[in-house]
This record gives C-alpha cells, sequence and structure tokens, in this order.
C-alpha cells in the first residue's frame, strides 16, 4: 500500500502543533488531523515553564510567546471583601546565563496554539480540521487511520496527540493506569470581570475550611481572567454563564453583574494517570494521550510540548536521515520515566507536599540513564554538566551556544580541547572555546533536542557515536 504522508499526527493541541512545527522544519511530510473545527478555545494550561521557553526558541516561536503573554502576577488573599496580603505564586529564580529563562511565562493555552499554528503554516504545514480518527490499523509497512467521514489516511508512522481520552489509544488497546489527585470537582472559565486589578491573582478562600475555593487570575495578553472554583465531592457543576457568576458572588465581593462576559468554561476532576506504554509498533503516544496531570505546577502542556521535541528529531532521523528504525525505541524509553517523575510532581503541588520552584521549571530534567547516553570522561567535577543533561546557554568564542543550537541540526562543543577540521561531518555545528561556566572542559555533543548526547575529554569515539544516527563522524 501507498502512503498519504510519512507521519500522521493525530490532535492539533499544543503537542499536535509542536511536532508538526518541528517535521516541518526537518523537511518531513506530515499531516496533522485534528477532529473539531477549529482549535481549542480555553486557557486551560497557561504555563510555559522555563525549559518549554528553551523548546519554543528553538522551534522559532519564543518571540511571539514573550509578546502574547507575561509573567505570573502575585497573588492576593481576600477575606470578606478585605485584602489580607501577597503572596509569591512560586519560588523566585534569578536569571543566569546558562539559563536565561528564570521564570515560567503566562499565555492562554490558546493564544499558544494560535502562535504553533502560525508558525506550522509559516514552514509549509497544516492542520485538516474537522477529521476524527477512529480506528487505527498497522502492519510491518505502515498504519492506516480510519475517519468518521468513512475515508482513510495512510502512513509510514503515526502520533496520538489526541488528548486523555485518545481515540487513537483506546482503539490500540493500550491501557491507561491512573489515580484520582482530588475526588472534589472543579470549574474552569475564561471571563470578562470588573472589580479587580489585573496586578494579582486574587484567591478567595473558604471561611469554613470547605474545598469550595475561588481563584480569580488575569490572563496575561489579553482582556480575560481565569476563574478556578473548587466544589465538595458529588456537586454537580454548573458552567452556564448565571451558574458561574453565581459561583463568583457566592465567593468573593463581587456582585454576578460584575462577570459581564462567560468566554468559555469547563469542568474537571483532578487525577494523574499514564499509559502502560508509548509506543504501539508504528504508533506513538505523546502528550495527553500518554499522561495526564493535575493542573496544578502547570506540568502537563510543558511535558507534552517536549515529548513533541524528543519524537520529532528521532522520526526525523530514521525517515530521512539514514538512522536505525531502533532509534524509535529511545523516545518511551527517555520520555515514559519523565512522566512519571512529573506527575509525581504535578500530584505533589496539587496537594500541597511541594512549592512551584526549582524542580517546576523542568530545567533539571534530563536522559543520563538512556541509551543513547555516553558519558565517556574518567572524571566529572560535582555539578558540572555531563552526558544526558540539558545542554545549558553560554557563551563561546564569542557565540552564543543557543544561537548555535538553535535549527534541526547537532552541535559540537569544545572547550579547552583540540577537535581538529572534519572530526565530525558537516552536518554538525562546531563550536569551540576555552573551558567556561557549567561545561568546563571536554567535548559536548549536542543533541538536536538540547541534550548532551556524548561527553568526553578528547574527541576519541566521537564517531562511532555519530554513526548510530547516519551520521559521519
Amino acid at each position: 500500500m501507498g502512503t498519504d504522508t510519512d507521519v500522521l499526527v493525530v490532535g492539533a493541541g499544543p503537542t499536535g502543533l509542536a511536532l508538526g512545527a518541528d517535521l516541518a522544519r526537518r523537511g518531513v511530510d506530515a499531516l496533522v488531523v485534528e477532529r473539531a473545527e477549529g482549535l481549542f478555545p480555553g486557557s486551560r494550561g497557561k504555563g510555559i515553564q522555563p525549559r518549554t521557553m528553551e523548546v519554543f526558541d528553538d522551534l522559532g516561536v519564543l518571540g511571539a510567546i514573550r509578546a502574547a503573554g507575561g509573567g505570573y502576577p502575585v497573588g492576593m488573599v481576600w477575606q470578606n471583601g478585605e485584602r489580607l496580603g501577597e503572596h509569591p505564586m512560586s519560588d523566585p529564580a534569578e536569571a543566569s546565563e546558562d539559563s536565561p529563562y528564570n521564570e515560567p511565562w503566562m499565555v492562554p493555552q490558546w493564544r499558544t496554539q494560535e502562535i504553533l499554528l502560525a508558525r506550522l503554516e509559516e514552514l509549509g504545514g497544516s492542520v485538516a480540521f474537522g477529521r476524527e480518527v477512529t480506528v487505527v490499523t498497522q502492519d510491518a509497512d505502515g498504519v492506516t487511520a480510519y475517519l468518521t467521514s468513512g475515508s482513510t489516511l495512510r502512513a509510514r508512522y503515526l502520533v496520538a496527540a489526541d488528548g486523555g481520552r485518545s481515540a487513537v489509544r483506546r482503539a490500540l488497546g493500550v491501557g491507561m493506569t491512573g489515580e484520582t489527585v482530588d475526588p472534589s470537582p472543579m470549574l474552569v472559565a475564561d471571563v470578562r470581570i470588573t472589580g479587580l486589578d489585573r496586578d494579582h491573582w486574587h484567591v478567595f478562600p473558604p471561611a469554613d475550611g470547605s474545598p469550595a475555593f475561588l481563584a480569580v487570575c488575569p490572563l496575561a495578553g489579553t482582556e480575560d481572567f481565569q476563574v478556578v472554583a473548587q466544589f465538595p465531592e458529588g456537586t454537580a457543576v454548573d458552567l452556564t454563564p448565571d451558574g458561574i457568576r453565581k459561583v463568583v458572588a457566592e465567593r468573593s465581593h463581587l456582585a454576578p453583574e460584575d462577570v459581564t462576559e462567560v468566554r468559555w468554561a469547563s469542568d474537571f476532576r483532578p487525577r494523574a494517570a499514564l499509559a502502560d506504554r508509548f509506543r504501539a509498533g508504528r504508533v506513538f503516544l505523546a502528550g495527553d494521550a500518554a499522561h495526564v496531570h493535575s493542573p496544578a505546577g502547570g506540568q502537563g502542556l510543558n511535558t507534552s510540548v517536549q515529548d513533541a521535541y524528543n519524537l520529532g528529531w528521532k522520526l526525523s532521523a530514521v525517515l530521512t536521515g539514514g538512522a536505525p528504525a531502533t532509534l524509535l525505541d529511545s523516545y518511551e524509553e527517555e520520555r515514559r520515566p519523565i512522566a512519571v517523575g512529573v506527575l509525581g510532581l504535578s500530584t505533589g503541588v496539587h496537594r500541597g507536599e511541594v512549592r512551584r520552584g526549582g524542580a517546576t521549571r523542568q530545567l533539571g530534567l534530563g536522559y543520563r540513564d538512556s541509551s543513547l547516553t555516553a558519558e565517556t570522561r574518567a572524571a566529572v567535577a560535582e555539578g558540572a554538566v555531563r552526558a544526558g543533561d540539558r545542554a545549558p546557554d553560554g557563551t563561546v568564542g564569542g557565540v552564543r551556544l543557543f544561537d548555535a543550537f538553535r535549527g534541526p541540526h547537532w552541535t559540537l562543543v569544545a572547550l579547552g580541547v583540540d577537535v581538529p577540521d572534519g572530526a565530525v561531518g558537516a552536518a554538525v555545528r562546531v563550536v569551540r572555546g576555552t573551558a567556561q561556566g557549567a561545561y568546563g572542559a571536554g567535548v559536548f555533543l549536542v543533541r538536536p533536542d538540547g541534550y548532551v548526547g556524548w561527553a568526553g575529554d578528547t574527541p576519541d569515539g566521537l564517531g562511532g557515536y555519530l554513526e548510530r544516527f547516519g551520521l559521519p563522524g
């Protein structure tokens, strides 16, 4: 059977759009399909963590993301119509040369998706809306997706990025194990409100100690506020505009008419769930299709985008770069343990056991135990960059490292070590300089997704490592 595309991406949320853009810039023939007639309209995943800011820098959308949002406001606690005082929403962090994006950035999910779609289209890709995939079959050569319209699409690989209720995951028979993080149902809505300043994230705790709190957060870059309310277990959440106005009025000093417009609303019960597998043959699970988080701590969207970032370069290497198909096994190997850890983190934040701060920024996540990681140095100083770690920013020989990393290529960073011309092929960009910063001295081969794949005291053995990916060494 022939194919309609090399990669079929099911779902045009942040995961699917980021993957589509990454594949498009690598010249991979890919198609993104979405069952809805347009992009998701709500604010739900509004926090962009520093590591995802670095990913967006590489994908070419950071400028638009920064222009569309703003920093997190300071919390303001209210009681009986009086301000009790401010409190920070996360532990502060200072920007540094190796970590230039130090704080989470707030952008409503609908706006993040618009930016990613614009980038996808700029790169020559597109989304086919109104295409719902219900059944998936596969054979040795490819995957066939059956749509509700009666038509089919054929691809060499398929990526399920169709959310926590993933139709693709269910069609494959892949299980998902989860737990209820909190039995209390929650409301989330995008509204227009008068009577509250936009400098604070307004929190209205219940006076009786019940779970019936209210939080009203100004959504940076818009005129909207996001309303989040929690209800006692068993409550049926009223999503009508009048129902939302009633909740706001009952739990704050605001009047019902102060909620002038309800633009989007949804309810949910916080849960944590993990797919039993992230790969089934030629089908990969990414984003909420693979892991579902409590929204506390802003981890779900970020982990999902980084799934796409991990998978994109590997699909490209196999489809267009001559790498063996076994490279794709490393997607589940690397991303599933990350998801396990982040699920525990987000659940801890939700239950008040973990503060928002260093861990939630996701800069410390990496792949030291991956089969793709090769640390060949005899000794590495404590706290120094190791193979498998995120490659920090810095300036080497007058070149900013993030500028050197930006793009679909590998990068070799040689610090205080002589690496002769021709040690790597033209597909690898080379940056040379003296020992510096978190790296110290050594040779560091940075993967296309910004992690150190190989590290050595000398370039000996580098060629053999590169050959694993179809690259000349």
